[in-house]
């Protein structure tokens, strides 16, 4: 295992989860995610990575919601969980993530190539 695959699980594990509002995504967009990240998702053709762009949407949305749940990229695992991603419909964990393993999770998106998810 890489030393990047280790810090993204390590990463993953220190931002908490919290429920979602049944059938919202409104945090579902097109982001970017680390190679190593993207090695861990479904291949996507580039027909279906056009058509997700077209509408603003992730590749990986479905008609049930994130189709990657448990392997998100950590851009995603944060959106909701820190004053400066914050849920637009005020949802969020009973505890936000702590600032500096925010700082941690954008140090290593700045770290590493990133390809649009």
């Amino acid at each position: 295992m890489s030393c990047t695959s280790r810090k993204i699980d390590h990463l993953r594990r220190q931002i908490p989860g919290f429920a979602c509002e049944p059938g919202c995504h409104d945090c579902c967009g097109p982001v970017t995610a680390s190679s190593e990240e993207m090695s861990r998702l479904p291949v996507k053709s580039d027909a279906e990575h056009d058509a997700a762009l077209a509408e603003w949407n992730c590749v990986h949305l479905g008609p049930q919601g994130c189709e990657v749940y448990e392997q998100r990229p950590l851009i995603c695992r944060l959106f909701g969980t820190t004053p400066s991603l914050p849920c637009p419909r005020g949802r969020g964990p009973e505890v936000p993530t702590e600032a500096n393993v925010e700082q941690q999770v954008h140090e290593l998106i700045a770290s590493t190539r990133q390809v649009l998810v």
